[in-house]
């Protein structure tokens, strides 16, 4: 999977000068943005705010909370030099994700207090994307970018919609922006970066649904795998979330999580669920690594954690794994992160966790 980020926010940033150029002439301040209670020359601005606060906490590696700065306009600013304000945003925005390690976090508040260098590009398009429609509307101008941009954001920062054969108007409508036909209009909304889970030795990264259609094709999924790629069943797991997510079925947070050393950054092997919890709050869970990583408790680890967190939740009370007759090493795994066998059906025996 080809590195994600720094393209698309440059694309995303000269599509937006391209598509205002035309009312630089205009009193920006004196139109009111589409949809918005900021005035064109506010909204201009804030992308630009956008831009340079997330290159900040990603190359900055934030923790706890935003940089804390600010940015301001010279006096007498007229709105090509608030375009070229917003190109040179942009332009530190790709540099950061370009530089950033592929481990490299920063803070952001929702919902999981962090994003990686994907998802704080995918953010900055979204913003760029967003508010150049309210601007262009309030301006009566033209503007739709290319639909790849706009799916690309998609399948990185909204994993909980469901796609449709238009990813702008589907863009549009996730942002509140829209309407498609047989979805509600949506009032309130918010992007969704990857949940990412710590051990001791691993993290638990949450795999988004483009990650899912690269693994599911072959592809690494941007990971960086030991012993030259992801176990069959990750790339299965990845076509099962992937299929849930085209039917809008998928929920991220019961998705599949890749397992990356913390040592060297190389990804090990997935875990992850088989669907969102029943109505008993029963859910299976699943796990395999690649070949060199078995033997040294890596399993057991991101098992336990992923267990934890799940039964932390209001809405999960049972775990089960399913484990075929003869994987003695696995039937050890879910034993000793505490799982206990409750039964057996044709596909192995039952193991279960609850509250």
């Amino acid at each position: 999977m080809h590195a994600w980020g720094g393209d698309q926010v440059e694309e995303a940033v000269a599509g937006c000068v391209a598509a205002l150029r035309p009312a630089v002439d205009r009193d920006w301040s004196e139109v009111k943005a589409s949809g918005l209670e900021w005035n064109c020359h506010e909204t201009a601005f804030h992308i630009a705010e956008d831009l340079i606060g997330y290159a900040a906490n990603l190359a900055g590696g934030a923790k706890d909370g935003y940089v804390p700065f600010e940015i301001t306009l010279d006096d007498g600013t007229d709105n090509t030099g608030l375009l070229h304000l917003i190109e040179s945003m942009g332009a530190l925005l790709a540099a950061a994700v370009r530089t950033a390690p592929r481990e490299a976090r920063g803070f952001h508040p929702y919902p999981f207090r962090s994003a990686n260098r994907e998802g704080f590009a995918a953010m900055g398009v979204a913003e760029v994307l967003a508010h150049t429609y309210d601007i262009a509307g309030g301006l009566g101008l033209e503007y739709e970018p290319p639909a790849a941009l706009a799916e690309s954001v998609l399948t990185r920062i909204f994993p909980h919609v469901q796609p449709s054969p238009d990813p702008w108007r589907t863009f549009l409508w996730a942002t509140g922006r829209g309407e498609l036909p047989g979805r509600a209009r949506l009032t309130e909304w918010r992007w969704n970066n990857n949940l990412v889970l710590p051990t001791d030795r691993l993290t638990l990264q949450g795999i988004t649904p483009a990650a899912a259609r690269d693994l599911a094709s072959g592809g690494d999924g941007g990971f960086d795998w030991l012993d030259g790629g992801p176990f069959e069943g990750t790339r299965e797991a990845a076509g099962f979330m992937l299929k849930a997510y085209e039917e809008g079925a998928h929920r991220p947070e019961f998705g599949v999580f890749a397992l990356v050393r913390r040592e060297d950054g190389r990804a090990i092997g997935g875990i992850g669920f088989h669907g969102v919890p029943d109505e008993e709050g029963r859910t299976e869970i699943g796990y395999d690594l690649t070949e060199p990583a078995r033997g040294h408790g890596y399993a057991t680890e991101a098992l336990r954690a992923l267990s934890d967190w799940a039964l932390a939740r209001d809405d999960v009370h049972t775990l089960f794994a399913t484990i075929e007759r003869d994987n003695v090493p696995s039937h050890a795994v879910v034993t000793r992160a505490g799982f206990r066998k409750t039964g057996e059906d044709e596909e192995g025996l039952v193991y279960e966790l609850g509250r």
